[in-house]
């Protein structure tokens, strides 16, 4: 916000003309003033007490005088308790407002910055995707598209895990106990029919076990000796080896996954620019073994297999390839990391991961930082905390998975029910009337599970996210479809809302001072919300830009104001409002209604 750069300038030559202390602008720090205050800004004077001699309300006031004195921007100020309040002038917001209702890309950084890759999703291609990969999947979809807009070039990734021994257990199960089931035949989607044998895998893979220890085995023996695993990892190693029938069977079960994959994307609204999979990177991956072995970097063990020795960097002896030459996760990790930098020369690596994996993505940088890679000090894991239900933690093994397809039409049959009994749909379409239900379900979930820190574990409360009252996106969806209704009206009156028509407008209620300060904070937010690859900040953004302008649209006439100048000002302001809440909310993923 250009505004705050000037007053923190300001302060700083105050504090060197009056007690000759040298502050960089920058150091200075500004808050919002607290709503029960006169003011915008407010400057703490505690921290300058020892050094300048006096008390804090003493320098209080006598900033204040300075700054009003001797400043366009600060025509008031009072001082509680060592918070100065500075009271900006009117002519000053006029001229804010002006500015941000001129720019057509307000709020996006006009700066070309860095490169920046993206990967989120990571699905598994033996189940669906459930409840956290929607956090995984709104979170890296939303950062990707505030880097956007805060001028990155950005790439969105999907590294699709469709290999490794969790694939060979539902191919296994299929054989089995699929008796030539399909997509088609079952009348289920092709991810949610590779979940299904993934799950009959387990329950006849614990038979087994249970069959084992009842015989006086051990269990982790028995979980190592159990016929079934036995079996999945020799299928494991047949496809290493490029086996006819196992490869036919993987690539058909695979494509019933993408298939059901590519619909719960299209209907949550996330998309990517490339697709890698782990199939293709895991060789890149045992290349990387080949080379960290010449260099000395991995060593082999008696049995065959290969390890990195990351003691020194404060982790462990990790493996990199089994004794059998089959690859590990971070084998393919590795070849992975090589391959979108060859594709990409990326500066930055942004890997969206829960926070489970946290000491695997250790492992990964450090891997990459002993074998010399120059990308490595690019990697970023944006970690995030895991959702639960009121019902407890999801076990995708158990069959207890939070399905996402499920809780997706579950959210859309609330929408439909909240909407119904609130009557906003009125005149609308079937047709209409099924958009906004989805639009209203994609928006509550998306906000929900955006508008908290990603590091923080949350508790998903369906019935919670979807209300029309209070921090949620249907609040928001609803304060855009409202200002929407005024600009029709707007509209229909021929009210113009070009510069020229309200720039004799001066002063300002206090709802309207509060809006357009606000939207000036805009740029700020992209920008913060870019530098902590926070979407929260969005989230938190659009809430009060909303309530600020509902104060603003109860306390203060749209329609009944008279002067032709001040009723095309406020029906500016409703629409700067409208298109900042529209733009803050796509960030998110978040699409707003017109009319409800």
């Amino acid at each position: 916000m250009e505004l705050q750069q000037t007053i923190a300038q300001h302060i700083s030559e105050a504090l060197q003309n009056l007690y000759q202390i040298m502050v960089a602008p920058a150091a200075i720090l500004l808050q919002p003033t607290r709503k029960e205050f006169a003011g915008t800004f407010t400057f703490v004077t505690f921290p300058y007490t020892k050094s300048i001699g006096k008390t804090p309300d003493i320098i209080g006031v006598e900033l204040g005088k300075y700054l009003k004195e001797n400043t366009a921007e600060v025509y008031s100020y009072n001082v509680v308790k060592g918070f100065l309040n500075l009271e900006i002038d009117d002519g000053v917001w006029a001229n804010v407002f002006q500015q941000i209702a001129s720019d057509p890309d307000f709020g996006y950084s006009k700066i070309k910055k860095s490169k920046v890759v993206v990967e989120y999703s990571s699905p598994n291609t033996n189940k669906p995707l459930h409840l956290g990969h929607l956090r995984n999947n709104f979170l890296g979809y939303s950062v990707a598209e505030i880097l956007k807009a805060n001028g990155h070039e950005v790439v969105k990734v999907n590294l699709v895990n469709d290999r490794g021994i969790h694939i060979c257990k539902s191919m296994l199960a299929y054989l089995y106990f699929g008796q030539n089931e399909t997509p088609e035949s079952a009348g289920i989607k092709g991810d949610h029919l590779a979940g299904k044998y993934y799950v009959l895998f387990d329950k006849a893979y614990k038979s087994e076990i249970d069959e084992l220890v009842s015989s006086g085995m051990e269990v982790e023996k028995a979980k190592k000796e159990a016929p079934l695993m036995r079996q999945a990892q020799a299928m494991l190693q047949k496809w290493e080896q490029g086996d006819e029938n196992t490869i036919r069977l993987w690539q058909q079960m695979n494509g019933w996954v993408y298939a059901g994959f590519d619909e719960t994307y299209k209907n949550i609204g996330v998309d990517f620019d490339k697709f890698y999979y782990e199939s293709q990177t895991y060789l890149l991956g045992k290349s990387t073994v080949e080379e960290g072995l010449a260099q000395e970097v991995f060593f082999k063990k008696p049995d065959g297999s290969v390890w990195v020795d990351l003691s020194a960097e404060g982790l462990d002896e990790k493996l990199v390839l089994r004794a059998d030459g089959t690859s590990v996760y971070i084998t393919q990790d590795l070849g992975t990391a090589e391959l979108k930098y060859q594709d990409f020369s990326y500066d930055s690596s942004i890997y969206v991961i829960a926070d489970e994996q946290n000491y695997h993505m250790q492992v990964l940088q450090a891997i990459l930082k002993k074998l010399g890679k120059s990308y490595a000090d690019g990697i970023h894991h944006l970690s995030y905390g895991m959702v639960d239900l009121p019902s407890g933690k999801m076990k995708s093994r158990e069959g207890t998975v939070v399905d996402a397809d499920e809780l997706v039409a579950e959210m859309i049959e609330t929408a439909h029910q909240q909407t119904d009994e609130l009557g906003k749909i009125e005149g609308f379409t079937e047709i209409e009337a099924q958009q906004l239900y989805h639009t209203l379900a994609m928006g509550a979930l998306k906000y929900f599970l955006l508008k908290v820190d990603p590091k923080k574990r949350m508790l998903f409360n369906p019935e919670e996210s979807i209300s029309f009252i209070g921090n949620t996106g249907p609040f928001i969806q609803y304060t855009h479809a409202r200002i929407a209704a005024i600009l029709r009206k707007a509209a229909e009156l021929h009210i113009p809302t070009h510069v020229e028509a309200f720039a004799e407008v001066q002063s300002f209620h206090e709802t309207e001072r509060e809006v357009i300060t606000q939207l000036a904070t805009f740029p700020n937010v992209v920008q913060e919300a870019a530098n902590l690859y926070a979407p929260s900040v969005v989230g938190q953004y659009a809430y009060e830009l909303a309530k600020a302008y509902n104060r603003f649209y109860t306390e203060v006439s749209i329609f009944q104001e008279t002067d032709p100048a001040a009723l095309s000002f406020r029906v500016t302001l409703s629409k700067m409002v409208a298109q900042n809440i529209k733009r803050s909310m796509r960030l998110l993923g978040i699409e707003v209604p017109e009319r409800m």
